[in-house]
């Protein structure tokens, strides 16, 4: 005996097949979009195919807030050199929203004593400190172009870099740090505050609610609270200057008298090594521009200026050799000049040269 099937096409619907309204974006599908799920049965009975049923459920795509505040590229300390002007650390901000948002920012330094983001305490102050926003997107700071202080209309997936610029004190010390922290909050696309709901709310199938999704920071990166649409990042300055030490020494290398041991007569020749120094833990010393000006006792040796010497115990007591031809005499007055390579920390060079005593 056949028993007859029974079809309940009015409860739940089975969802065999889901439609969307709207294609799907890589921040999400848009808040307001209707979401469609369709259900198809067929059946027959006593083997005889019956008209299809279907039911059907609707729902609009609600509003996700999420998005991301970090220290840009290059990540690591910036470094800096005392009485540098417009010193930049840079942070981006992209929004893994799925709408279209504002944001205001706020930059700070941090205070004194406080741990900064790339190890170390903060020590110093930045003068004439401010923030700016990549206007043109090229990831440079340009002064007469980047003066926005906040971020408009910034879409789904779209990212924006913001500069952190101040100058650095002449006071500072080597190896100082100042820490700069930045706060970013998300605001509707028309410039106000958002409005979301927490937990306890229904969610409505025909209305669209706003849900803060951003996670909680905490540490030297940066402290912020979950699902409050605020983010915060740091980064810091460390002052990297070459350290530079010169030592002027010289050596009778001929008197026409003696055969050794040469001695400070008149008509000896002196040969003078100035030596620079950059102490270890330093930045580069470049543009390294040198000028001694010759006692009128002396007279210069034509030709005999040489540069990038090789520096052996720098100091007192140091020797001097080697060097290539460089340099110039005679302006100013009686003054030998002349530029020496880069000096990376821990290293010396010298320049050389040699006078008659008159």
């Amino acid at each position: 005996m056949t028993k007859p099937l029974k079809l309940l096409a009015a409860c739940t619907p089975i969802p065999l097949a889901i439609l969307s309204s709207t294609p799907a974006i890589a921040g999400g599908t848009a808040p307001g979009s209707e979401i469609s799920a369709v259900v198809t049965v067929n059946y027959q009975t006593g083997g005889t195919p019956q008209t299809e049923i279907t039911a059907t459920d609707t729902f609009k795509v609600d509003r996700k807030i999420n998005f991301s505040l970090v220290e840009a590229a290059t990540i690591g300390t910036t470094t800096v050199s005392l009485g540098q002007v417009a010193a930049v650390a840079r942070f981006q901000l992209t929004n893994t929203s799925n709408d279209i948002l504002d944001f205001s920012l706020a930059a700070v330094q941090q205070a004194s004593s406080t741990n900064v983001a790339h190890n170390g305490q903060d020590a110093f102050d930045l003068t004439s400190f401010s923030f700016f926003v990549d206007v043109n997107g090229n990831g440079t700071y340009e002064p007469a172009t980047d003066t926005a202080t906040s971020i408009d209309n910034l879409g789904v997936d779209q990212s924006r870099y913001v500069f952190a610029v101040g100058n650095v004190p002449a006071t500072a010390t080597n190896g100082h740090i100042a820490g700069v922290e930045l706060t970013a909050t998300a605001l509707e696309s028309n410039g106000s505050a958002i409005t979301s709901v927490n937990d306890s709310t229904v969610n409505g199938a025909n209305t669209v609610e706003t849900v803060f999704a951003d996670t909680a920071k905490s540490g030297v990166g940066g402290t912020s609270a979950a699902r409050d649409g605020i983010d915060v990042a740091t980064d810091d300055f460390t002052v990297s200057t070459a350290l530079l030490s010169v030592t002027k020494s010289s050596r009778i290398i001929s008197d026409g008298v003696s055969a050794s041991n040469y001695k400070s007569i008149p008509g000896a020749v002196v040969e003078y090594c100035i030596s620079v120094t950059n102490a270890t833990g330093g930045a580069t010393a470049t543009n390294i521009s040198i000028t001694d000006t010759l006692p009128t006792t002396t007279t210069f040796v034509s030709g005999s200026i040489k540069v990038n010497g090789t520096v052996t115990t720098p100091g007192t007591g140091q020797s001097c050799s080697g060097g290539t031809a460089g340099g110039s005499f005679g302006t100013p007055a009686n003054t030998v000049v002349g530029s020496l390579s880069d000096i990376e920390a821990g290293n010396s060079r010298a320049l050389i040269f040699q006078a008659t005593i008159n």
